[in-house]
């Protein structure tokens, strides 16, 4: 069984909602920031880039009245996890009857800190994240990289995310879908696949 992180067992990482929070609280032009955010996400989140050379190109290629210290500890601060839906997959890890992975799509630096701030290597042993893995959802090669590290057949794997590009090519693989709205309901399909 594979979760999300961002938007299911907490919010987004660094999402239009995160940026724009971001470029209000420290005055950053916010046309001339996604466009350059545009150019180097992909890299940023599959570890071809740091967050310093991200920062260096969408943020810091010119003189700021702010330090780059204060910026990255923003970025960090809007990352809140969602404790209902850690509950449940705690709850998951302990029944002991299925594999408990993640899939997500993030870069390092954020990918470390929300493991640890929402407290989920108590929950999963293994992360399948962009970063690492070198290639992002929705594209089909990440999904095949993260079966193929996992050893685990797509018919008896199931995804929860909560985007819908991210789920059809899953299900495409031959892999089980659950589209996260909200804890409850994932509970309640959890249970109707018998492993809640």
């Amino acid at each position: 069984m594979f979760f999300d992180i961002g938007g299911v067992l907490g919010t987004n990482g660094w999402d239009h909602e995160q940026r724009a929070s971001a470029l209000q609280k420290f005055g950053v032009e916010d046309e001339d920031f996604e466009h350059r955010h545009h150019q180097v996400v992909s890299e940023f989140e599959t570890g071809a880039i740091s967050l310093e050379e991200y920062l260096d190109v969408t943020v810091f290629y010119t003189p700021r009245l702010f330090t780059r210290e204060d910026f990255e500890l923003y970025m960090l601060s809007l990352s809140e996890p969602n404790p209902y839906s850690i509950q449940v997959a705690k709850h998951l890890a302990a029944t002991r009857r299925v594999r408990l992975m993640t899939m997500n799509n993030e870069s390092a630096v954020l990918n470390v800190y929300r493991i640890d701030h929402f407290g989920l290597r108590e929950i999963f042993p293994t992360f399948l994240s962009s970063c690492w893995l070198g290639v992002r959802k929705p594209q089909r090669a990440f999904f095949e990289r993260g079966l193929g590290i996992a050893q685990a057949d797509p018919k008896s794997s199931l995804l929860i995310d909560d985007r819908d590009q991210n789920l059809a090519p899953a299900a495409a693989l031959g892999m089980h879908t659950i589209r996260f709205t909200d804890a409850e309901s994932l509970a309640q399909q959890l249970a109707g696949y018998g492993v809640l």
